[in-house]
């Protein structure tokens, strides 16, 4: 009896060892988790660019030299002066807008024109929409009075929507500048993604898992960010030298279409037909409307190039990702959805593919 009480004692306190072993763990990994949570996006979209700009500093070892750290300074400073760009357009738009939206205002230059009779007999909304319209050309202050809650809340929806934009921006800036320190030690990063890989799936599978997430990564990253952020400079910049009113707003909604997969059209041709009603049919606004049209399906060439290169991501996963990002993390999450969920995706096919042999 005395040796199986002992063997009883024994596995109870190794039991015990075990489960204060994995409970220390736990909270070790938690209180990691929560310092870490403030910086998980930015570090997240680090990685990403990181990826997505290392083949290019590759390409440039030869001219540049073999230093891998003046290489990436210089590709980070030239991206962070491309982007200085549509930042100051879309800065000066929104100031522009502001500017002139309070200047109508203390001038009193709002004119509504009287509703049309067929409103009325629009279905189900006709009437009332009538009715609200017929007040605001009799009496817009009056009715400007009566609604001050809801449009002080719209403004405020939309300054801090705005504000998110920003901070958007600036932490892809700072995303920027910290991937290319990563981009700096590259080689020590692979070596570490492999590894890694290695560990989790095992030392035959886990080369190609990191393949694989690399090559998802840099499809999206190329194919739907990068292709949105080229459509949006072409069509801004047909904008902003036609001089249309909110270019820059204009512009970063092209981008956020881009990246949720919707037709830049949706922009493009009610622009086109402002143009047309504004200033009628000459040889610039002609010129203006079959640039921007372009322009607005220029992603139907370029999807093919870039995003068919190494996987094969259906639409449906990346349009998830971006409104799901978007709703989770605003405007940096539209970024980062589609690639985290792209490669999610892929790691999950490919291990329902990877089936064990018989016997096995």
């Amino acid at each position: 009896m005395v040796p199986t009480t002992l063997t009883e004692k024994t596995l109870t306190r190794s039991l015990l060892d075990v489960l204060i072993r994995a409970g220390l763990i736990i909270v070790l990994v938690l209180f990691c988790f929560e310092i870490f949570q403030p910086f998980r996006d930015l570090m997240l979209w680090s990685v990403i660019l990181a990826i997505t700009l290392y083949p290019l500093q590759e390409r440039l070892k030869g001219p540049l030299g073999q230093k891998d750290g003046r290489i990436a300074t210089l590709i980070i400073l030239v991206a962070i002066i491309i982007l200085m760009v549509p930042i100051y357009l879309l800065g000066t738009s929104i100031a522009d807008s502001v500017e002139h939206a309070i200047s109508v205002v203390k001038e009193g230059g709002i004119d509504i024109p009287p509703p049309a009779e067929s409103v009325a007999g629009w279905p189900l909304v006709g009437k009332p929409l009538s009715a609200l319209w017929a007040q605001a050309y009799n009496d817009l202050p009056g009715l400007t009075q009566k609604y001050i809650p809801q449009i002080k809340g719209v403004s405020l929806t939309l300054l801090s929507k705005l504000a998110g934009v920003g901070m958007g921006f600036l932490t892809f800036i700072f995303a920027l500048i910290i991937a290319g320190i990563f981009m700096a030690y590259g080689e020590a990063g692979s070596r570490s993604a492999v590894q890694i890989a290695s560990r989790v799936s095992g030392p035959a599978k886990g080369p190609k898992i990191a393949e694989l997430c690399t090559a998802t990564i840099r499809a999206v990253a190329l194919g739907v960010v990068g292709i949105a952020f080229i459509q949006m400079l072409l069509v801004g910049l047909g904008f902003v030298v036609k001089g249309i009113p909110g270019a820059g707003l204009l512009a970063l909604a092209v981008l956020l279409l881009g990246i949720m997969q919707l037709p830049v059209t949706l922009i493009t041709i009610p622009v086109i037909a402002y143009v047309f009603a504004t200033e009628g049919a000459s040889t610039a606004t002609i010129t203006f409307a079959i640039y921007v049209f372009v322009s607005g399906l220029v992603d139907n060439v370029l999807k093919p190039l870039l995003l068919g290169r190494g996987v094969d991501v259906p639409m449906p996963v990346i349009l998830i990702g971006a409104l799901g990002g978007m709703v989770t993390n605003g405007i940096i999450g539209l970024f980062i959805g589609p690639v985290v969920l792209a490669v999610g995706y892929q790691l999950f096919w490919q291990w329902v593919q990877d089936r064990p042999e018989e016997g096995d």
